[in-house]
């Protein structure tokens, strides 16, 4: 098996470096890799499948002339992606977590930074039926100016936030890979890239696309995290 493993692109419109870099991305690997999956905050925000903006159409149009199968993880970000956007994109979604086939614990990664019990309890609401119901039946102009202050309001508490109670929980994690009977956790939320060996398991983390990309790389049972410049074109 070969696939691609990326994460918190928040892509926010269809010029920009980092729309550019995942458009390269998917024309050079979907012809190499037998499947990608985009662990969460593919964009910055999404309003609703409704959605008729630059991006969506752009984003749309990407996915579905992608040659591999493409698997898509809501995010904090993008938890309101639904079946019409998959279906006209021609991918599947993912219930969080996920575990493949050959054992890889596959999440976001929000769920277990369990020390942020303010983040957790807003979670909570944003991911609950009624809550979702009530904001779809809302005008597209009225969803995209309760996400802008709904992203001001996490940027300033974050600020004032430690940063440790932001990252996974260590028996959150150890739980999770407990339940799933799983070796290796890949998520990304976080933004701290890197290899973590807690044995008998192995937690990757995906980086956010800011200064470069991200992903991970399988290969049969391989697994290579690697970054790459946002400023040149990819696969040079």
């Amino acid at each position: 098996m070969q696939r691609i493993f990326i994460s918190d692109l928040h892509l926010e419109h269809p010029q920009d470096l980092r729309s550019t870099s995942f458009a390269q991305l998917l024309a050079h690997e979907s012809h190499w890799a037998d499947e990608l999956y985009i662990l969460g905050d593919l964009v910055e925000m999404w309003i609703g499948d409704d959605d008729d903006s630059e991006l969506a159409m752009w984003l749309t149009e990407q996915l579905r002339a992608c040659a591999c199968e493409v698997y898509l993880m809501h995010g904090n970000r993008d938890f309101l992606f639904a079946e019409h956007f998959a279906r006209s994109a021609g991918l599947t979604l993912l219930p969080d977590p996920f575990v493949t086939d050959d054992g890889f614990h596959l999440t976001h990664g929000d769920s277990l930074c369990t020390d942020d019990a303010e983040y957790q309890q807003m979670r909570s609401l944003l991911r609950s039926d009624a809550w979702q119901q009530d904001i779809l039946g809302r005008s597209l102009a009225e969803r995209k100016a309760f996400g802008d202050g709904l992203r001001a309001q996490s940027r300033a508490a974050n600020a004032n936030k430690a940063t440790n109670i932001m990252d996974i929980n260590a028996q959150a994690f150890a739980e999770a890979m407990q339940t799933s009977a799983c070796h290796t956790m890949i998520h990304g939320h976080t933004h701290r890239p890197g290899v973590h060996q807690s044995a008998p398991h192995t937690r990757y983390v995906l980086g956010a696309w800011e200064r470069c990309g991200w992903l991970i790389r399988q290969q049969h049972d391989a697994l290579q995290l690697e970054c790459f410049s946002l400023a040149r074109h990819y696969g040079t």
